[in-house]
């Protein structure tokens, strides 16, 4: 029930009215100011709620193990992910890198749905892995940015400094500079304008994710890039980074269900966040390639079969 709960959920389905529209060649369009308007108001929000999400649960030594291992992974999985997409995906190294950056980054819904799941088998995660769903939205982006840029003389002219570009790239700082004001304003600062960043949130998603289904049709059928390989990687890549991320929890001395959450956020590939990120510090890479795999391949399996597979794997070696 969880599990059609989730594909028939609007958010999917703008998904997939966008996709379908520009399959049937409807002349349906977003404008491209309304379009980037919405992609720094949803980065906004995640760093924010995030950020909330921090101030709330307070630093333990388990929080900050949890915390370290999460931002260690969203740094690293993105490298593994790199080298896949360039030696067996055949990608260009600014679509393998943003490709990577989806896959070190995180899903929300597939959290969501695997916090109820878990929590049914009576496998609850840890009330703080929200934190750690947070803190692993961004190093991902950071990663698959310079993995991008990297070795490219016009980037490197524009600043004597790599890491400068990435870290003050405009989609970097939003959801960085986002963060930290949770964390400072906290739940108390927050609830003032609660109504537009989070209200309002999952309206604006569908509507992002409209557009992004127009797009991803849309440069999939002009692309033609997709292939056996790509999908085949699009199940690969989680598969082996859920089972880094759940070895990894257990290693760190979490519980059986927050490892296993800990390693479906690593498996768990961001169609949010990461897009959103990508569209503006990234416009040439192609939409049809990193939304067709992060959502149209990789959701549906980690939501079909990963979590039950990383649940059963956390048991097996916690």
């Amino acid at each position: 029930m969880m599990i059609i709960d989730t594909l028939t959920s609007p958010v999917i389905l703008f998904f997939v009215l966008g996709f379908v529209a520009a399959a049937l060649k409807s002349d349906l369009s977003i404008p491209e100011a309304f379009a980037k308007a919405m992609s720094i108001y949803l980065m906004a929000a995640i760093g924010l709620k995030g950020g909330v999400e921090v101030a709330n649960s307070g630093v333990t030594a388990e929080v900050a193990a949890a915390a370290l291992a999460g931002l260690a992974l969203s740094f690293l999985l993105p490298v593994i992910a790199f080298a896949l997409l360039r030696q067996f995906g055949g990608l260009s190294k600014v679509d393998a890198g943003a490709v990577a950056a989806h896959y070190g980054s995180v899903s929300v819904v597939t959290f969501v749905t695997a916090k109820e799941i878990l929590t049914g088998q009576g496998l609850g995660p840890a009330g703080y892995m929200v934190a750690v769903l947070a803190l692993m939205e961004t190093p991902a982006i950071i990663s698959g940015l310079m993995l991008a840029r990297r070795g490219d003389k016009d980037a490197s002219e524009k600043s004597s400094t790599p890491w400068h570009e990435v870290l003050t790239n405009a989609s970097v700082m939003i959801l960085v500079g986002s963060f930290i004001i949770g964390i400072v304003a906290g739940s108390d600062g927050f609830a003032p304008i609660k109504p537009l960043f989070d209200t309002g949130f999952r309206g604006v998603l569908c509507l992002f994710l409209l557009d992004m289904g127009l797009i991803a049709a849309r440069r999939l059928m002009q692309s033609r890039k997709m292939n056996l390989r790509l999908v085949s990687l699009a199940i690969v890549i989680p598969s082996l980074n859920g089972a880094i991320g759940t070895f990894v929890g257990t290693l760190v001395g979490l519980d059986v269900a927050s490892a296993a959450t800990l390693g479906i956020l690593a498996a768990s590939a961001s169609y949010i966040a990461v897009p959103a990120a990508m569209r503006l510090a990234l416009p040439k890479a192609d939409p049809g390639i990193y939304l067709s795999m992060s959502l149209g391949v990789t959701f549906p399996f980690n939501i079909i079969f990963g979590i039950s597979i990383f649940a059963a794997f956390a048991k097996a070696i916690g």
